[in-house]
């Protein structure tokens, strides 16, 4: 009989561009693009409570941020791009439509393994995740590598014709570049030994027109109008979307919920401190158990979830042995948690 396999968590690396942007500067990049309206000093800081966020280098791509990440994450386990046998980029972001951006991570690291990429806006990564752990308990992949490179300060707007427009555009002055890495292995499913423990996911895709970029695909493909570059954000319908996921990750997951405010550590996908201090209140999280990574950082994208585990683990907020668990909230709209014991 074979026994029962669990994917274990190897590693969890996080690389984080050293220019550093903060509202401060944001503000003064709107004025200097010569913007009909520019908001008040300290209006950013006061209605996002954010200080900052990660900007790339010029000609850094998503695909070097996310071999940065890898790096440190191989590294951290010991292990070398040979070992692994599965590459995923799970990101938002990626460096060209076509092909996949895992095969250019995949090319600057040297891996010779079957490579796909995972979209699911900030779900992304954590999407990697479910299908990774998948792959390992069927015993089709022993050891997979997930990497992540997030660009979204591209997305921001910078010439401001009024403040309905700013508001509109408010949460693209969040978006912060990281690459991000987690590395999977195959290991015994033993009752209290590490691993991926359980998934759960769901979906509202009726909202997806709330929170859009709309450049780059079908519905705008060559496009010259800069307006499909930046991060529209609806309105009402962007937070009745928003406030209607939350309510239904506290009604779906039942018994995952609770799990989750047990766990020893949780990070969920954080785009404002506001949001931030929302979500810990709707569904009814221990805040001693969390972390707002997003007032120091900014909104990661789908990288915002490994950098909060690895702040946790290089402040020794968990330990081997301890259980997290990780909410992820993505525009579209969907969610979903992973529990992990370390």
């Amino acid at each position: 009989m074979q026994s029962l396999t669990r994917a274990r968590l190897l590693a969890t690396a996080v690389h984080l561009p050293s220019r550093y942007r903060t509202m401060g500067e944001a503000r003064a990049r709107i004025a200097a693009a010569g913007s009909a309206f520019t908001p008040p000093v300290g209006l950013l800081e006061d209605l996002t409570g954010v200080r900052g966020v990660h900007e790339k280098a010029g000609q850094e791509q998503a695909s070097d941020l996310a071999v940065a990440a890898a790096d440190k994450a191989l590294h951290a386990a010991g292990a070398a791009i040979g070992d692994v046998d599965l590459l995923l980029f799970a990101s938002c972001c990626q460096d060209l439509v076509e092909p996949a951006t895992a095969h250019v991570v995949a090319s600057k690291l040297g891996a010779a393994c079957p490579v796909f990429d995972v979209k699911n806006a900030c779900n992304s990564v954590l999407n990697g995740i479910e299908i990774a752990s998948a792959f390992i308990e069927l015993g089709r992949y022993r050891t997979v590598l997930i990497a992540c490179g997030e660009a979204p300060t591209l997305y921001a707007r910078w010439n401001v014709p009024d403040r309905t427009t700013f508001l509109r555009a408010l949460l693209g002055y969040t978006l912060s570049d990281a690459g991000a890495a987690l590395l999977l292995t195959s290991a015994p499913a033993a009752d209290d030994g590490p691993g991926v423990l359980a998934t759960a996911f769901f979906a509202d895709s009726g909202t997806w027109r709330a929170c859009t970029v709309n450049a780059g695909g079908t519905m705008h493909p060559r496009t010259t109008d800069p307006e499909h570059l930046y991060v529209h954000l609806h309105g009402d319908l962007l937070r009745d979307a928003a406030l209607g996921t939350l309510s239904l990750v506290g009604d779906r997951l039942g018994p995952e919920a609770e799990t989750a405010r047990r766990s020893a550590f949780i990070a969920f996908h954080q785009t404002t401190y506001p949001q931030y201090l929302e979500v810990i209140e709707t569904l009814c999280l221990p805040p001693d158990r969390c972390l707002p990574s997003v007032v120091e950082h900014g909104n990661a994208a789908s990288a915002s979830l490994p950098l909060q585990l690895v702040t946790a683990l290089d402040s020794d907020r968990v330990q081997p042995g301890d259980t997290v668990a990780l909410i992820g909230l993505a525009s579209g709209f969907s969610a979903g948690v992973v529990f992990i014991r370390l």
